[in-house]
């Protein structure tokens, strides 16, 4: 079916942003037979330095779907163990092994990977329509219901009529402010700087680290043929790191992670170091008659744990079971809009909370210290006791509340 900018169209959901949870929120609802439309900004999904940690609870759920084996044909990397190397000393701390999963491990998949597999999958269903560089720009708003969008693009104006829209472009969404729902900050002490690194093979080679010593907190991913990092520094602290110097900045990295000395000398220019000024927010409230945000457009997510892109599609899974009968029955009332953020505020809240717990209590102060030290008895007790370890593998692969897809749910036919 066609789409001509200027038009006016019609859809059961129309989703603003094609991040984790707006792709999957649109694929699971067109998969049950519902007409939807979804704007994304951009001409394709192709952008570095984003969320790339598939948790063993989003495979899970894509296997309850029927496609982790074809999404495992992907690029990626699995990592079963997760460590630190605290002041040269390295302390085991996670271990996904012993999940109750099918995958007992975290994937680390670029993300325009994954959003392209799942615009695929959902492009086989005829209700699917991924509009391409479009930008939602103002609700509309009737008698207090929200009734859709307006959107503009490279060929003009679009106005999207919905019986529900919802808001999964971001942390700096554009609709969230339209909709009225007041945003609460929970602040954040630390921003993060993103860099890749040149990696050896053979180098930890099952393992991503974080590498800790007074004045420095640096995280190393691994992705194959090179180490995706995160520097993280105090907020508002890029400023004060770019005018000590490159130079400085490389001899940094090389106390943290003596071995990686000689890759950080790759760091030619600052292009290539990117700021992620980190925030931790959430809507009270998610929805308003016609319109809920979802994801991080409802919470924005620290990059502790790499947890964010996993709660967002957690969102869109609890959404889509709770909204595709009403929607497809013209029954969408307030009370369901409420049920969604029912079920999925406590996780982001817990979430957040612990990420709080973590900025203040871990990554503050290795950031700031100034002297020597003392390893944390929490890290000590993870370390003597590998049982222990199976609990912030539940927490971080699992996470408060994971989500299901019921076998009951059966696809509508394809294409």
């Amino acid at each position: 079916m066609g789409i001509g900018f200027g038009d006016m169209i019609r859809t059961d959901c129309c989703i603003a942003g094609g991040g984790p949870a707006g792709i999957m929120l649109g694929y699971l609802l067109a998969r049950q037979g519902l007409d939807v439309v979804m704007m994304e900004k951009h001409a394709d999904f192709f952008r570095d330095f984003r969320g790339d940690t598939v948790h063993p609870s989003t495979m899970q759920v894509l296997h309850e779907l029927g496609l982790l084996e074809k999404f495992l044909e992907r690029p990626h990397q699995k990592t079963e163990r997760i460590g630190v190397n605290f002041s040269g000393k390295l302390y085991e701390m996670v271990d996904f092994r012993h999940l109750p999963t099918v995958a007992r491990y975290v994937a680390f998949m670029p993300q325009w990977e994954f959003l392209d597999f799942l615009a695929d999958e959902a492009s086989a269903y005829t209700g699917f329509r991924l509009m391409r560089s479009t930008h939602a720009d103002e609700l509309i708003i009737e008698a207090g219901k929200v009734c859709g969008v307006r959107a503009s693009g490279d060929s003009g104006q679009i106005e999207v009529r919905a019986s529900l829209t919802v808001a999964c472009d971001g942390r700096e969404s554009t609709l969230r402010p339209q909709s009225g729902l007041a945003l609460t900050e929970k602040g954040a002490p630390i921003d993060v700087l993103w860099f890749s690194l040149p990696r050896e093979r053979h180098h930890d080679a099952n393992q991503s680290l974080g590498y800790i010593a007074p004045g420095g907190f640096l995280v190393t991913i691994n992705r194959d043929t090179y180490w995706q990092c995160a520097f993280v520094i105090e907020k508002n602290g890029n400023a004060r790191i770019r005018a000590a110097g490159l130079q400085a900045f490389r001899a940094k990295i090389a106390e943290l992670a003596p071995h990686l000395a000689d890759a950080a000398c790759s760091i030619e220019s600052w292009d290539g170091v990117k700021l992620l000024s980190v925030q931790v927010s959430r809507l009270e409230t998610w929805w308003r008659t016609g319109f809920l945000a979802i994801g991080d457009a409802a919470h924005a997510m620290s990059p502790v744990g790499g947890v964010g892109i996993n709660l967002a599609l957690q969102d869109a899974v609890a959404a889509a079971r709770i909204l595709h009968r009403p929607l497809s029955t013209g029954a969408l009332t307030d009370a369901v809009l409420e049920a969604v953020q029912a079920r999925r505020h406590l996780p982001a809240k817990l979430t957040q909370a612990a990420q709080i717990f973590a900025h203040e209590n871990l990554l503050l102060p290795a950031i700031s210290a100034k002297t020597r030290l003392r390893v944390p008895l929490l890290i000590r007790a993870l370390d003597a006791v590998p049982l222990l370890r199976r609990l912030p593998a539940r927490a971080i692969g699992l996470g408060p509340r994971p989500e299901h897809w019921p076998k009951s749910l059966k696809p509508v036919d394809r294409d």
